[in-house]
């Protein structure tokens, strides 16, 4: 997958689709299908107009980029919002972005897409364009509810991976770089590999989850805590602890995804540490199971 700035695409012809895309869920990539090219934005255009207000992201970029290869897509054009582009009326987006740069010839939207100054641009208004073939998506639903990065957001939030995978057509997964953290996990008889949350994206609901965990070529079934650890005071805020299973080795300082299949419980305080140790080597049992 290429990944371009939009100052930077070169000039070819292009069938392209364009949205926020935070997530490529199940009704984005309805929007993505048959384009070879996606426009997205960054940051979050709220951040911008709105600051303050915008919502707590679903995937990173590169993870954006990644799921629409896998969607089918070549090039991922990335337009930097800034005040200036906000200020573009939604005429000239069309002139200056659609025709201009991206030389689109086909445009797919989802039917809520709004562009330009003011948010003033619509679906309609691009299909009457005339200068290039448009497909507006209407939006998916599942279960009577309709796929949203936003019902995501809140699913994932509530603890509801489960759900929220078969919505989003791919685990939610996390990246980071594995960080020290009190050791109480191995002094417990559980080591694990430690990531510090990335500020403005979404952190799954506190508890424990049977998770998968990339680390290097190879993936490890694994039991992981979200959440503050309120058996223990340590003066930390929130961190993703996961334990391997079966695995010996050292990742500090190593980036690792972690992959959420199902929420086993929620976090809480055990009436003693032996208590506590009882109940992680039944969480580790379970997401043996599900994740092997």
């Amino acid at each position: 997958m290429k990944v371009t700035s939009l100052p930077d695409v070169e000039p070819r012809e292009r069938r392209v689709a364009i949205g926020m895309f935070d997530g490529v869920h199940l009704g984005h990539r309805e929007v993505i299908a048959g384009a070879d090219t996606v426009v997205t934005f960054d940051p979050h255009p709220q951040s911008v107009v709105a600051p303050g207000t915008q919502p707590r992201l679903i995937t990173t970029l590169e993870r954006k980029a990644e799921l629409m290869g896998e969607a089918g897509a070549q090039e991922l054009v990335v337009i930097p919002f800034d005040r200036e582009f906000a200020s573009r009326d939604a005429q000239d987006f069309v002139e200056h972005v659609v025709i201009e740069r991206l030389r689109a010839t086909h445009v797919s939207v989802g039917e809520n897409f709004r562009f330009g100054h003011r948010a003033a641009g619509t679906p309609q208004m691009l299909a009457e364009d005339g200068r290039f073939e448009v497909r507006v998506v209407p939006l998916l639903e599942v279960d009577g509810e309709v796929v949203s990065s936003s019902h995501i957001r809140g699913l994932l939030a509530g603890g509801a991976v489960q759900y929220a995978d078969q919505l989003l057509g791919a685990p939610f997964a996390i990246d980071g770089e594995v960080v020290h953290g009190d050791k109480r996990g191995r002094e417990l008889g559980y080591p694990t590999a430690n990531l510090v949350p990335q500020h403005g994206y979404v952190l799954p609901g506190h508890g424990v989850y049977a998770t998968r965990v990339r680390a290097g070529d190879a993936w490890h079934a694994a039991a992981t805590n979200v959440g503050v650890r309120p058996q223990f005071t340590t003066g930390r805020g929130e961190l993703i602890e996961a334990y391997l299973i079966d695995f010996d080795g050292d990742l500090y300082g190593e980036t690792v995804r972690v992959e959420f299949l199902k929420r086993l419980r929620g976090e809480r305080r055990f009436e003693s540490v032996e208590a506590l140790v009882d109940q992680m080597a039944r969480d580790v049992d379970e997401a043996r199971a599900i994740a092997a």
